[in-house]
């Protein structure tokens, strides 16, 4: 469960807010030498200013790699460069994007939760598979259930938390 809340703070990282992130890059990988190489296994990576991000590779001939994995991503960016370093000027969000953006987080939010509620559906079908094989009396099952319960419920009111803070950031003008 904690898996399921970890993996929807990465996704968050992920979708763009009104602030430039490097975690906007970290899906995009680059052919290098014929292998699929994270970007930032192959270029430094800043961001000079609130609404840019600089990628410098460390060999020149990466520059048109990198652009064309850029372009490939559907971040829906445009990299410019001056032979050295890639710059990717970030725009700014319009409310409607910024709408879309929450929805879309709203989306992975429900998606975390379900992945909370399934684990906890196999742990209580463990738990009566258990009971059949009489390892556990009923009493212990109850007990188990409420437990598992209680625990899906703490992660879903964590889930929120993440979603909430997320909304609040996307928003943020």
């Amino acid at each position: 469960m904690n898996g399921a809340v970890d993996a929807l703070k990465k996704d968050f990282a992920a979708i763009r807010t009104g602030r430039v992130s490097l975690s906007l890059l970290d899906g995009i990988a680059v052919d290098y030498y014929g292998t699929s190489t994270p970007l930032n296994q192959v270029a430094t990576l800043g961001i000079p200013d609130p609404r840019q991000i600089t990628i410098q590779p460390w060999e020149q001939k990466l520059i048109p790699e990198i652009e064309k994995a850029i372009l490939k991503s559907g971040l829906g960016l445009t990299p410019t460069n001056d032979g050295k370093v890639i710059r990717l000027n970030i725009p700014p969000l319009t409310e409607e994007r910024r709408k879309e953006l929450v929805k879309v987080a709203k989306k992975r939010a429900e998606e975390a939760r379900v992945a909370v509620r399934n684990i906890r559906r196999d742990i209580n079908d463990e738990i009566k598979k258990s009971e059949k094989e009489q390892h556990l009396s009923e009493d212990d099952v109850k007990r188990l259930q409420d437990e598992i319960q209680k625990i899906t419920d703490s992660h879903i009111t964590k889930i929120e938390e993440v979603l909430q803070h997320k909304e609040k950031e996307i928003m943020e003008v």
